[in-house]
C-alpha cells in the first residue's frame, strides 16, 4: 500500500481539509480542530501537532497530539488523540505507522513519553504502548484505559 504520513505543520495548505476530515470522523466541532491546527502552525512549540496519512491527495488516516484528551489525569501529558484510519484502509498497519511517526517526531522534539486514552483493550499493545491506569473522561460515566509509551 502506497501512502505517506505528514505533519500538518509541514503542509499547511491541507489544514482546512484535515479539520473537516477529523470533524467528520469524531463529531468534535470543526472549530476545535481548526483552532488546534492553527496553534500548531503559528507556534514553534511541540504540542499541539496534527498528522495525516495520505493516499495521493486523499486523507486515509490521522491523529493528533494535544495537552489533554478530555480526561481527569492532567498530569499525564501530552496525549495522542483522534487516531482514525478509513475502514477500507484498515488491517494494513497504517495506524501503527501513524503512531510510530508521531512517537519519532515527538522524541525528536525532546519528549520522553506520550499518553493516550482509549476503550480498546489490546490494540495499542501491538504498537509498544503499555497500560498505565484508568482515567475518567470528561462527562463519561465509566473510566477508560490510559496508556503510555516511552520514547
Amino acid at each position: 500500500m502506497d501512502f505517506k504520513i505528514i505533519r500538518i505543520s509541514d503542509m499547511p495548505l491541507i489544514k482546512d481539509c484535515a479539520a473537516d476530515w477529523f470533524n467528520q470522523k469524531w463529531g468534535i466541532p470543526r472549530e476545535a480542530y481548526d483552532e488546534s491546527m492553527s496553534d500548531a502552525l503559528l507556534n514553534e512549540s511541540t504540542v499541539p501537532q496534527w498528522y495525516v496519512a495520505l493516499d495521493g491527495a486523499r486523507i486515509i488516516g490521522g491523529a493528533g497530539v494535544i495537552e489533554n484528551d478530555f480526561h481527569d489525569r492532567r498530569d499525564l501529558t501530552p496525549n495522542v488523540c483522534a487516531l482514525f484510519v478509513e475502514p477500507e484502509y484498515r488491517c494494513h498497519g497504517i495506524a501503527g505507522q501513524i503512531l510510530d511517526f508521531i512517537c519519532s517526531d515527538m522524541k525528536n522534539h525532546g519528549l520522553d513519553a506520550l499518553y493516550l486514552l482509549t476503550d480498546h483493550t489490546s490494540f495499542y499493545e501491538r504498537y509498544g504502548w503499555q497500560y498505565l491506569c484508568e482515567a475518567q473522561g470528561d462527562g463519561e460515566p465509566d473510566t477508560s484505559r490510559m496508556y503510555m509509551r516511552k520514547l
